[in-house]
């Protein structure tokens, strides 16, 4: 009988998570021969999920070359208005329907994630993960769905918002009060404590681009 091997990733999921941890950015050329080798994969599925990533404006035209897209300030804000919103609403939901277990896992995140306020990228990380969790605890596939089509576009970012001085603290503060809100079953309260969230991480981002374009 032979061992059960783990399903490998198609080519376009490699790729996207490529992109959403930061090993290309935006701006960074990708080349089929170079992504087929890394992914031990033929250029035939390679080429197919590039022509994908980039009917989805994940990637652009340089030329002949594809590149990682990056965002201007106009659709960064678009952006985050549509997830302030969609946010909300997820938590909204997660208040009503999070279950109990669901809910310890919410709280077992911010704790855990107190650790790595020294560590940006694993925070931001750590991050992605805890928005994941409230979405799925929304309990909403369709939801489910278009929070992350939002996500794949904040890879598109060059920055996280977690790499401003005091951020990270700050974040987690925020995260307690979204988790505490769910676990009261505080509806309103918690729609407001994730759009109050991520408005102040859309401030931050926009004071970071601030600064690197001096």
């Amino acid at each position: 009988m032979k061992d059960a091997k783990a399903p490998q990733k198609d080519a376009y999921s490699s790729i996207l998570e490529a992109i959403d941890v930061g090993v290309y950015r935006p701006g960074d050329r990708l080349v089929e021969s170079d992504l087929a080798e890394r992914f031990g994969m033929s250029r035939t599925p390679i080429r197919e999920a590039l022509q994908r990533l980039e009917t989805q404006s994940l990637l652009t035209r340089d030329g002949r070359s594809l590149i990682v897209a990056s965002l201007d300030h106009n659709q960064m804000a678009e952006l985050y208005v549509v997830r302030t919103e969609l946010e909300g609403l997820a938590a909204r939901l997660a208040a009503r329907h999070a279950t109990e277990e669901e809910v310890e896992v919410l709280r077992s995140m911010v704790d855990d994630d107190r650790a790595l306020l020294d560590d940006p990228s694993a925070l931001a990380r750590a991050n992605r993960r805890f928005h994941k969790q409230i979405h799925l605890a929304s309990h909403n596939r369709f939801l489910v769905q278009q929070l992350d089509l939002v996500h794949r576009s904040m890879a598109l970012m060059a920055t996280t918002s977690l790499a401003a001085d005091g951020r990270g603290e700050i974040a987690l503060a925020e995260h307690q009060a979204i988790v505490d809100a769910i676990a009261a079953r505080d509806e309103d309260a918690a729609y407001q404590a994730l759009r109050d969230h991520i408005s102040v991480a859309f401030v931050t981002r926009l004071k970071l681009d601030s600064q690197t374009s001096d």
